[in-house]
Protein backbone atom coordinates (compact mmCIF):
# COMPACT_ATOMS: atom_id res chain seq x y z
CA UNK A 1 0.00 0.00 0.00
CA UNK A 2 1.48 3.35 -1.01
CA UNK A 3 1.71 6.29 1.40
CA UNK A 4 -1.29 8.32 0.14
CA UNK A 5 -3.52 5.23 0.21
CA UNK A 6 -2.36 4.32 3.71
CA UNK A 7 -3.01 7.87 4.89
CA UNK A 8 -6.49 7.83 3.34
CA UNK A 9 -7.26 4.50 5.00
CA UNK A 10 -6.10 5.80 8.36
CA UNK A 11 -8.22 8.94 7.98
CA UNK A 12 -11.30 6.87 7.08
CA UNK A 13 -10.71 4.64 10.10
CA UNK A 14 -10.42 7.65 12.40
CA UNK A 15 -13.61 9.20 11.04
CA UNK A 16 -15.46 5.91 11.48
CA UNK A 17 -14.31 5.64 15.10
CA UNK A 18 -15.35 9.23 15.80
CA UNK A 19 -18.85 8.55 14.47
CA UNK A 20 -19.35 5.91 17.18
CA UNK A 21 -19.78 7.57 20.56
CA UNK A 22 -19.60 4.32 22.54
CA UNK A 23 -18.49 0.83 21.58
CA UNK A 24 -18.70 -2.03 24.09
CA UNK A 25 -17.42 -5.38 22.87
CA UNK A 26 -17.50 -8.70 24.74
CA UNK A 27 -17.51 -7.24 28.25
CA UNK A 28 -18.19 -9.48 31.25
CA UNK A 29 -17.97 -8.60 34.94
CA UNK A 30 -18.22 -10.56 38.18
CA UNK A 31 -18.85 -9.69 41.79
CA UNK A 32 -17.34 -12.71 43.48
CA UNK A 33 -19.23 -15.72 42.13
CA UNK A 34 -22.02 -13.58 40.68
CA UNK A 35 -21.82 -12.88 36.95
CA UNK A 36 -23.25 -9.36 36.63
CA UNK A 37 -22.52 -8.92 32.90
CA UNK A 38 -22.10 -11.77 30.44
CA UNK A 39 -20.32 -11.00 27.15
CA UNK A 40 -22.12 -7.68 26.62
CA UNK A 41 -21.74 -5.79 23.34
CA UNK A 42 -23.41 -2.42 22.68
CA UNK A 43 -22.86 0.38 20.18
CA UNK A 44 -24.08 3.97 20.49
CA UNK A 45 -23.58 6.05 17.31
CA UNK A 46 -23.34 9.84 17.56
CA UNK A 47 -26.72 11.47 17.04
CA UNK A 48 -28.61 8.42 18.28
CA UNK A 49 -30.82 7.93 21.35
CA UNK A 50 -30.21 4.34 22.47
CA UNK A 51 -32.41 2.90 25.20
CA UNK A 52 -30.86 0.33 27.53
CA UNK A 53 -33.99 -1.39 28.77
CA UNK A 54 -33.84 -3.71 31.74
CA UNK A 55 -35.36 -4.39 35.13
CA UNK A 56 -33.63 -3.44 38.34
CA UNK A 57 -30.64 -5.75 38.75
CA UNK A 58 -30.22 -6.32 35.00
CA UNK A 59 -26.68 -4.94 35.05
CA UNK A 60 -27.31 -1.43 33.73
CA UNK A 61 -25.51 0.38 36.56
CA UNK A 62 -22.63 -2.11 36.44
CA UNK A 63 -22.16 -1.38 32.76
CA UNK A 64 -22.17 2.37 33.42
CA UNK A 65 -19.57 1.91 36.17
CA UNK A 66 -17.31 0.08 33.71
CA UNK A 67 -17.71 2.73 31.00
CA UNK A 68 -16.92 5.52 33.46
CA UNK A 69 -13.98 3.61 35.00
CA UNK A 70 -15.52 3.35 38.47
CA UNK A 71 -14.89 -0.36 37.86
CA UNK A 72 -12.07 -1.77 35.75
CA UNK A 73 -13.05 -3.89 32.78
CA UNK A 74 -10.79 -6.93 32.67
CA UNK A 75 -12.52 -8.55 29.72
CA UNK A 76 -13.58 -7.24 26.34
CA UNK A 77 -13.15 -3.68 25.14
CA UNK A 78 -14.85 -0.34 25.83
CA UNK A 79 -14.16 2.62 23.55
CA UNK A 80 -15.45 6.20 23.62
CA UNK A 81 -14.94 8.02 20.30
CA UNK A 82 -12.43 5.32 19.42
CA UNK A 83 -10.38 5.69 22.64
CA UNK A 84 -9.96 2.59 24.81
CA UNK A 85 -11.12 3.52 28.33
CA UNK A 86 -8.61 1.18 29.93
CA UNK A 87 -5.52 2.06 27.91
CA UNK A 88 -6.25 5.75 27.34
CA UNK A 89 -8.72 6.79 30.06
CA UNK A 90 -8.04 10.54 29.90
CA UNK A 91 -8.71 10.74 26.17
CA UNK A 92 -11.73 8.45 26.44
CA UNK A 93 -13.43 10.25 29.32
CA UNK A 94 -12.70 13.78 28.11
CA UNK A 95 -15.94 13.98 26.07
CA UNK A 96 -18.17 11.97 28.40
CA UNK A 97 -21.12 13.31 30.39
CA UNK A 98 -22.88 11.21 33.04
CA UNK A 99 -26.07 11.43 35.09
CA UNK A 100 -26.12 8.66 37.68
CA UNK A 101 -29.25 7.32 39.35
CA UNK A 102 -28.28 8.66 42.78
CA UNK A 103 -28.49 12.41 43.35
CA UNK A 104 -25.05 14.01 43.53
CA UNK A 105 -25.60 17.77 43.70
CA UNK A 106 -24.59 19.78 46.77
CA UNK A 107 -27.92 21.11 48.04
CA UNK A 108 -26.25 23.92 50.02
CA UNK A 109 -24.63 25.40 46.91
CA UNK A 110 -26.34 27.37 44.17
CA UNK A 111 -26.94 25.94 40.72
CA UNK A 112 -24.06 28.01 39.34
CA UNK A 113 -21.73 27.02 42.19
CA UNK A 114 -22.40 23.33 41.56
CA UNK A 115 -21.53 23.73 37.89
CA UNK A 116 -18.48 25.88 38.57
CA UNK A 117 -17.16 23.36 41.08
CA UNK A 118 -17.56 20.58 38.51
CA UNK A 119 -15.72 22.68 35.93
CA UNK A 120 -12.85 23.32 38.35
CA UNK A 121 -12.47 19.59 38.99
CA UNK A 122 -11.87 19.16 35.26
CA UNK A 123 -9.44 22.06 34.91
CA UNK A 124 -11.89 24.54 33.43
CA UNK A 125 -11.84 27.92 35.14
CA UNK A 126 -12.58 31.60 34.88
CA UNK A 127 -14.66 33.08 32.10
CA UNK A 128 -14.76 29.83 30.15
CA UNK A 129 -16.35 27.95 33.06
CA UNK A 130 -18.91 30.71 33.62
CA UNK A 131 -19.82 30.79 29.94
CA UNK A 132 -20.26 27.03 29.81
CA UNK A 133 -22.31 26.99 33.01
CA UNK A 134 -24.62 29.74 31.74
CA UNK A 135 -25.06 27.97 28.40
CA UNK A 136 -25.77 24.65 30.12
CA UNK A 137 -28.38 26.18 32.42
CA UNK A 138 -29.98 27.92 29.43
CA UNK A 139 -30.20 24.55 27.70
CA UNK A 140 -32.18 23.01 30.57
CA UNK A 141 -34.31 26.12 31.11
CA UNK A 142 -32.93 27.12 34.50
CA UNK A 143 -30.62 30.08 33.75
CA UNK A 144 -32.96 32.43 35.65
CA UNK A 145 -32.41 30.39 38.84
CA UNK A 146 -28.63 30.18 38.63
CA UNK A 147 -28.08 31.89 41.99
CA UNK A 148 -30.63 29.84 43.93
CA UNK A 149 -29.60 26.95 46.14
CA UNK A 150 -30.29 23.46 44.86
CA UNK A 151 -32.41 22.69 47.93
CA UNK A 152 -35.05 25.12 46.60
CA UNK A 153 -35.61 23.03 43.46
CA UNK A 154 -38.09 20.29 42.74
CA UNK A 155 -36.83 16.80 41.95
CA UNK A 156 -37.30 17.33 38.23
CA UNK A 157 -35.49 20.66 38.29
CA UNK A 158 -32.57 19.13 40.21
CA UNK A 159 -32.33 16.43 37.55
CA UNK A 160 -32.15 19.13 34.90
CA UNK A 161 -29.26 20.74 36.78
CA UNK A 162 -27.46 17.38 36.75
CA UNK A 163 -27.96 17.23 33.00
CA UNK A 164 -26.59 20.78 32.75
CA UNK A 165 -23.56 19.72 34.79
CA UNK A 166 -22.99 16.77 32.45
CA UNK A 167 -22.83 19.23 29.53
CA UNK A 168 -19.95 21.23 31.03
CA UNK A 169 -17.34 19.07 29.23
CA UNK A 170 -19.03 19.50 25.83
CA UNK A 171 -19.66 15.75 25.65
CA UNK A 172 -20.05 13.62 22.57
CA UNK A 173 -21.48 10.79 24.69
CA UNK A 174 -24.06 11.15 27.44
CA UNK A 175 -24.91 8.32 29.85
CA UNK A 176 -28.08 8.56 31.93
CA UNK A 177 -28.87 5.84 34.48
CA UNK A 178 -32.57 5.81 35.46
CA UNK A 179 -32.58 9.60 35.14
CA UNK A 180 -36.33 9.93 35.75
CA UNK A 181 -36.64 7.63 38.76
CA UNK A 182 -38.83 9.19 41.46
CA UNK A 183 -40.12 12.01 39.25
CA UNK A 184 -43.74 12.82 38.46
CA UNK A 185 -44.99 12.35 34.92
CA UNK A 186 -44.55 15.99 33.89
CA UNK A 187 -40.99 16.13 35.19
CA UNK A 188 -40.17 12.82 33.51
CA UNK A 189 -41.42 14.07 30.17
CA UNK A 190 -39.44 17.32 30.54
CA UNK A 191 -36.18 15.51 31.28
CA UNK A 192 -36.62 13.07 28.39
CA UNK A 193 -37.46 15.90 25.98
CA UNK A 194 -34.37 17.89 26.96
CA UNK A 195 -32.12 14.91 26.26
CA UNK A 196 -33.80 14.09 22.96
CA UNK A 197 -33.36 17.70 21.87
CA UNK A 198 -29.65 17.49 22.68
CA UNK A 199 -29.36 14.39 20.49
CA UNK A 200 -30.86 16.23 17.54
CA UNK A 201 -29.18 19.61 18.08
CA UNK A 202 -25.72 18.60 19.32
CA UNK A 203 -25.46 15.18 17.65
CA UNK A 204 -24.83 13.56 21.03
CA UNK A 205 -24.76 9.82 21.40
CA UNK A 206 -27.04 8.95 24.33
CA UNK A 207 -27.31 5.71 26.27
CA UNK A 208 -30.51 6.01 28.29
CA UNK A 209 -30.88 3.26 30.91
CA UNK A 210 -34.42 2.69 32.13
CA UNK A 211 -36.93 0.08 33.24
CA UNK A 212 -39.87 2.22 32.08
CA UNK A 213 -41.39 1.06 28.81
CA UNK A 214 -43.12 4.37 28.05
CA UNK A 215 -39.76 6.13 27.75
CA UNK A 216 -39.03 4.22 24.54
CA UNK A 217 -39.97 6.00 21.30
CA UNK A 218 -40.63 4.24 17.96
CA UNK A 219 -37.51 5.73 16.36
CA UNK A 220 -35.11 4.72 19.13
CA UNK A 221 -32.50 2.02 19.00
CA UNK A 222 -33.09 -0.39 21.87
CA UNK A 223 -30.93 -2.83 23.80
CA UNK A 224 -32.70 -5.31 26.08
CA UNK A 225 -30.46 -6.26 29.00
CA UNK A 226 -31.68 -9.07 31.25
CA UNK A 227 -29.75 -10.77 34.03
CA UNK A 228 -26.50 -9.41 32.63
CA UNK A 229 -27.06 -10.55 29.03
CA UNK A 230 -28.05 -8.64 25.91
CA UNK A 231 -31.14 -10.42 24.56
CA UNK A 232 -31.85 -7.96 21.76
CA UNK A 233 -30.14 -5.02 20.08
CA UNK A 234 -31.73 -3.17 17.20
CA UNK A 235 -34.69 -0.98 16.26
CA UNK A 236 -38.05 -0.88 18.01
CA UNK A 237 -39.94 -2.12 14.91
CA UNK A 238 -37.52 -5.06 14.62
CA UNK A 239 -38.08 -5.96 18.28
CA UNK A 240 -41.86 -5.93 17.80
CA UNK A 241 -41.59 -8.04 14.64
CA UNK A 242 -39.22 -10.53 16.26
CA UNK A 243 -41.48 -11.02 19.27
CA UNK A 244 -44.74 -10.77 17.25
CA UNK A 245 -46.10 -8.21 19.69
CA UNK A 246 -47.55 -4.71 19.43
CA UNK A 247 -46.13 -2.97 22.50
CA UNK A 248 -42.70 -2.57 24.09
CA UNK A 249 -44.07 -3.98 27.34
CA UNK A 250 -45.28 -7.18 25.70
CA UNK A 251 -42.13 -7.48 23.58
CA UNK A 252 -39.98 -7.20 26.71
CA UNK A 253 -42.03 -9.84 28.50
CA UNK A 254 -41.84 -12.15 25.49
CA UNK A 255 -38.09 -11.88 25.00
CA UNK A 256 -37.19 -12.11 28.70
CA UNK A 257 -39.80 -14.68 29.71
CA UNK A 258 -40.95 -12.48 32.56
CA UNK A 259 -44.43 -11.47 33.63
CA UNK A 260 -43.62 -8.42 35.68
CA UNK A 261 -45.58 -5.31 36.45
CA UNK A 262 -42.46 -3.15 36.52
CA UNK A 263 -42.38 -0.38 33.97
CA UNK A 264 -46.17 0.00 33.95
Amino acid sequence: MNAPTAAAAMSASTEAAASVALSVRGVSHRFGETLALDNVSIEVPRGQFVVLLGLNGAGKSTLFSLVTRLYDNVSGEIRILGHDVRRHPSAALRRLGVVFQSRTLDSDLSLMQNLMYHAALHGIGGAEAKARAHEALETVGLADRAKEKVRALSGGQARRVEIARSLMLKPALLLLDEATVGLDLGSRESVVQIVRTLVRRERLGVLWATHLFDEVAPGDAIVVLHKGRVLFSGSVPDLLRQTKTETIRNAFRAITGTNTGEGE
